[in-house]
């Protein structure tokens, strides 16, 4: 392992639980669901009509008067990514470090600003080239995030941007985690950030057969590692943490939340969008990240999984993680919070990442909320159904995207 400790300082959320961090976690300990009815469109004529959206949110308030101009030409996805840097900023005391070449950002999108491909492709329809925005490029390439954000700050440290799907933000943590231990910088922004809640990707994700139906039941519909789940919800946001050299957060008297021990990174070579029904690429991924963090599979007190709500997806999940714990399936409690907010696709891993620090700070498992009949394939883990309070020392947050794209991240009480 490399001599250089990286921890959290700082963390900052939107999301369909809330607009904050606190906000988001306590809607978890309280068991509510942040999956409603789409109003943002008519989505009448679509078979899901269901989306974990983030509600009454104003992207003025989160930029400065210079950057409020440049905004309006910002796809979803930046502002809710503008949001959540700011939250992590100032619980970070990021404006006050005095090197900007030493902090850089790792912040990517899973899709980008697919809204804005889709306005403009109806323009060029209806309108011709003329009917095309001249800001069309730069609106919609998923790296814009990553630029807007060393903007708001003169962040001028490395800058990059990962598109692996729906494992993009824990391999932006990783990338970040890696960058601050070569040190090429002291301090990294990194996370993920999605804003696609529009009717081509519902329609795209429904035709696949991908997303849950259940229209009727919307708080219920993300139902992970349950005998009658459908699939999953989409959902938006952005996840933001703060990283930073733990010598250089502890001279300048920084709060450290949480320390990153490792990243396991894993390709299924199987699928475009299933993942391996054995779960070999996810075990791999689990193991690689325990090994790096120089820990033992007993060691983990809670798994944080990717479980989508999907038929095969979740067995697959599940079934990996029974082969890294089964000798102390006792130790480790498992559970996913997409019960609560859905997927929020290259942002979900940041969200997640958030949640299981939060976890970790105050002995908290949550309870996998919609777990009405657990499914009778599932291997003999622990799923609570109630939160369990416990002393958390060791999490482990999974993360796994279309193309085979896998990441286990291992976060530890400081």
């Amino acid at each position: 392992m490399r001599e250089r400790r990286v921890v959290i300082t700082g963390m900052g959320t939107v999301n369909p639980l809330g607009h904050s961090v606190d906000e988001s976690w306590q809607t978890v300990l309280s068991g509510r669901s942040g999956i409603r009815n789409i109003e943002r469109f008519d989505a009448s004529n679509l078979a899901c009509r269901i989306a974990g959206d983030v509600k009454e949110f104003d992207y003025t308030q989160y930029f400065d008067n210079d950057m409020r101009r440049k905004a309006k030409r910002m796809d979803t996805f930046c502002h809710y990514a503008a949001a959540a840097v700011k939250e992590a900023a100032e619980q970070s005391g990021l404006a006050e470090l005095p090197d900007s070449r030493r902090i850089g950002v790792a912040v990517g999108s899973g899709i980008g600003g697919l809204s804005i491909q889709h306005n403009n492709s109806i323009a060029i329809s209806g309108k011709g080239p003329r009917g095309v925005s001249p800001f069309y490029i730069p609106m919609s390439i998923g790296n814009m995030a990553a630029g807007v954000l060393s903007m708001m700050y003169g962040l001028l440290g490395p800058n990059l941007s990962l598109q692996t799907a729906c494992a993009t933000a824990n391999h932006s943590i990783a990338s970040a985690q890696m960058i601050i231990q070569d040190n090429m910088a002291d301090v990294m922004v990194a996370g993920g950030t999605e804003g696609t809640l529009n009717e081509i990707t519902i329609a795209g994700f429904g035709n696949m057969q991908a997303l849950s139906t259940r229209n009727d039941s919307p708080e219920t519909a993300s139902r992970p590692y349950d005998r009658d789940r459908d699939g999953f919800v989409l959902s938006e946001g952005a996840g933001i943490l703060v990283l930073e050299e733990y010598e250089h957060a502890k001279r300048r008297g920084a709060e450290v939340l949480c320390e990153v021990l490792s990243c396991g990174m894993s390709g299924d070579a199987y699928d475009f969008v299933a993942p391996d029904p054995s779960g070999a690429g996810a075990a791999y991924a689990m193991r690689m990240a325990l090994e790096l963090a120089g820990l033992n599979a007993d060691e983990l007190d809670y798994i944080n999984t990717h479980g989508t709500s999907t038929p095969v997806g979740d067995l697959a999940e599940i079934n990996g993680i029974y082969e890294l714990i089964k000798n102390s399936v006792a130790n480790t409690h498992i559970g996913s919070t997409k019960s609560y907010h859905g997927h929020v696709l290259g942002a979900t891993a940041g969200v997640e990442a958030i949640l299981t620090v939060q976890a970790i700070r105050e002995g908290v498992v949550p309870a996998n909320i919609n777990l009405f009949n657990p499914d009778p394939e599932l291997p003999p883990v622990q799923l609570p159904v109630e939160i369990v309070e416990k002393p958390l020392r060791v999490a482990l947050s999974n993360s796994f995207g279309f193309g085979g794209h896998n990441s286990s991240l291992v976060l530890a009480r400081v």
